[in-house]
């Protein structure tokens, strides 16, 4: 007897759906019924001919099967779906004389195997870790196939929250524009991104992008770099050399730390701002550069100019247009996915596989306060990717260096869930049952949660 329901056309963020396989049509009954109590959506058969068509690769879905079937056995038809599905988990029923092969069959792929007779007990929780596995795998190839369907300046500034959004609008409109730029951002909030993205969507694209550090440049050398010099300019030039700006003549110049640039050299910076021209090092004659500056700096100019740390009319000059990034503490919605982006990042450089992100390495990285921000998590996915991390995910993560959180308990808990839920909304395209299913809370209680916080189901539905 076979109750099986339509097969999904494809796959989507929905509840896991179980496969069982028992040709004892009584036990088969009483475990459906287990099943069944317990949340899950259940297809019954008594043969592998009779529930093959019930899966295909890639489905929410996780087969149960006992091993002694007529027809084709249960251990025959695990390599017919490991084949098929290499990450599709399978869990196989034995009696007492079946267990050898049994552990054979999880040495070659099997997820688990249940011995009989067992209790409803012992099947829910091995059929709900198989559950929660396969879903969180698929919500990983989700998250993938989302972050490979993204383009442009979506694919480099990542992130879901409104402050990210705000950024890339603010990207887009200043891009095509020839005003110069200021960023702002603490170190690692990622201004050289910014910066870069702001060439890459310019019409300035096939020019150079020349970035220059302010803050590693010697104090005596900074002018040479930056305008060049002639043959002897000074002890040592041997020949003329070209400086930054006009090396990015047609293109886009990058200085980076520019709060760090000595006050002598802002004078001739200001100049060459105002002139669109330069002099070389131990020159008169001016070279007119075409070119757009693009600052950043992890300081506000105006305050150092309040304090005649910076100059003021290079500060005004510099001053047109700014983009100001968010530390990652005040972003934390864009963690799981921008993790995710920086381990699939890693895995490719180191040849690797890339892990599976679960819920015990994202609680722990949602609990802490990111000092280092992009930079530093990107560190971690580093660590994460090499199996560097352990089984003690907060401990790994505080031996690398990383501050406790500043925030109260009550703001800590309050952002964590603020986040779970945010994306278990997601993965359910927006269906606060299945969400509330997912979380493991009733789902009077998701809807308290979710007003308290603010957050609408509507942003996540899928488009008609």
């Amino acid at each position: 007897m076979s109750t099986a329901r339509p097969v999904p056309s494809v796959p989507s963020a929905h509840p896991i759906r179980i496969v069982y396989v028992e040709d004892d049509e009584d036990v088969r009954l009483g475990s459906v019924q287990a099943l069944d109590l317990a949340g899950f959506a259940v297809d019954a058969h008594g043969s592998v001919e009779q529930a093959r068509a019930q899966v295909q690769a890639g489905l929410p879905i996780v087969v149960v099967c006992d091993v002694r079937l007529p027809g084709m056995t249960g251990t025959e038809w695990l390599r017919e779906l490991h084949a098929l599905d290499p990450e599709l988990p399978v869990i196989l029923i034995t009696g007492h004389g079946d267990i050898a092969m049994a552990v054979q069959a999880v040495q070659d792929g099997a997820y688990d195997f249940i011995e009989k007779p067992c209790s409803s007990e012992r099947l829910v929780s091995v059929v709900r870790r198989a559950a929660d596995q396969r879903q969180l795998l698929m919500e990983v190839h989700t998250l993938r196939r989302q972050l490979d369907g993204w383009q442009g300046i979506q694919a480099t500034l990542i992130g879901r929250s409104a402050q990210m959004e705000r950024v890339r609008q603010r990207v887009r409109a200043l891009a095509a524009a020839p005003a110069d730029v200021v960023i702002y951002g603490e170190t690692g909030t990622g201004k050289d991104l910014v910066a870069r993205c702001l060439h890459d969507h310019s019409a300035r694209r096939r020019g150079h992008f020349v970035p220059v550090n302010c803050g590693g440049l010697p104090d005596n050398l900074v002018e040479s770099e930056l305008f060049g010099h002639e043959v002897g300019a000074f002890t040592g030039a041997v020949r003329r050399r070209i400086g930054k700006f006009e090396h990015a003549h047609g293109g886009t110049l990058f200085l980076d730390e520019i709060e760090s640039m000595p006050l002598a050299v802002q004078v001739k910076l200001l100049r060459a701002l105002h002139e669109r021209s330069i002099e070389r090092v131990g020159s008169n004659d001016p070279v007119a550069v075409d070119c757009r500056v693009i600052a950043a700096s992890k300081e506000d100019l105006r305050l150092l100019s309040e304090q005649k740390k910076f100059r003021a009319d290079l500060y005004y000059r510099l001053g047109v247009a700014f983009i100001e990034l968010p530390p990652l503490r005040e972003r934390r919605e864009d963690i799981p996915l921008l993790f995710e982006h920086l381990t699939l990042q890693s895995a490719r450089r180191y040849g690797l596989p890339a892990p599976v992100v679960d819920g015990t390495v994202l609680a722990a990285l949602m609990a802490h306060h990111w000092p280092g921000n992009v930079r530093e998590l990107r560190n971690v996915a580093d660590r994460f990717v090499l199996g560097l991390l352990g089984d003690d995910i907060t401990g790994a993560l505080g031996a690398a260096g990383l501050q406790a959180p500043q925030r109260t308990l009550p703001e800590q808990v309050e952002q964590v869930e603020r986040v779970l839920i945010t994306e278990a909304l997601r993965q359910h395209l927006g269906d606060v049952s299945a969400a509330a299913r997912a979380l493991g809370v009733p789902k009077q209680t998701l809807y308290d949660k979710r007003r308290r916080l603010q957050i609408d189901p509507a942003e996540f539905r899928a488009e008609d």
